[in-house]
């Protein structure tokens, strides 16, 4: 329970310090590839199609070289295992993170970003006719990588990999302790 009110603790405090500080805003920078915006709308669509597991969140831009990146992750899967042969994730989660961008071309930049996570539900699966649940409740914190292209003013998408580290005991003996993902998330920059 510490650690539940510990994480939700860090986030709410990681996210009230992004938020108070001043933002620059990037219509009178000179990068070529950034429009007047200061927030950005995205989600996971190839999660969405490939898992069903539905990754909505929000980008603030704290200058032309870094944001904040909080996110929601329902129907959060254990890297990409299936739910076929009545195994079923019931899992949430939450994430914080925050993006470095480099580069300088006119249409798309990298960015690298550390996070942290903090997933809840269970996984359920049939084990000798009755049905077993393993507690899911886990913190983690993890490193990813992306490109962006930033095709309009308004419109960024991209490709982006990650692996994380899962502190929880009973999801490391199920599965394991490293959790891949990956995605490509389309944005609305406003």
């Amino acid at each position: 329970m510490k650690k539940i009110i510990l994480s939700a603790f860090f986030v709410a405090v990681l996210s009230a310090s992004a938020f108070s500080q001043q933002v620059i805003s990037s219509s009178g920078l000179s990068n070529p590839n950034i429009g007047a915006f200061d927030n950005e709308v995205k989600f996971n669509f190839l999660n969405l199609i490939l898992m069903g597991s539905f990754e909505v969140g929000y980008e603030r831009f704290l200058s032309e070289s870094h944001s904040l990146d909080l996110q929601i992750h329902f129907n959060d899967r254990f890297g990409y295992n299936s739910q076929n042969d009545g195994k079923n994730y019931k899992t949430n989660s939450i994430q914080s993170g925050l993006n470095f961008y480099f580069g300088n071309k006119p249409n798309g930049r990298f960015h690298v970003y550390p996070f942290l996570k903090f997933r809840f539900g269970d996984f359920e699966e049939p084990v000798a006719g009755a049905m077993a649940s393993t507690d899911m409740t886990a913190f983690i914190i993890g490193a990813g990588f992306g490109y962006k292209w930033e095709v309009s003013e308004h419109f960024a998408f991209g490709p982006f990999a990650s692996i994380a580290r899962n502190f929880s005991e009973a999801v490391t003996d199920k599965f394991t302790a490293i959790e891949p993902n990956a995605g490509f998330s389309l944005g609305y920059r406003f």
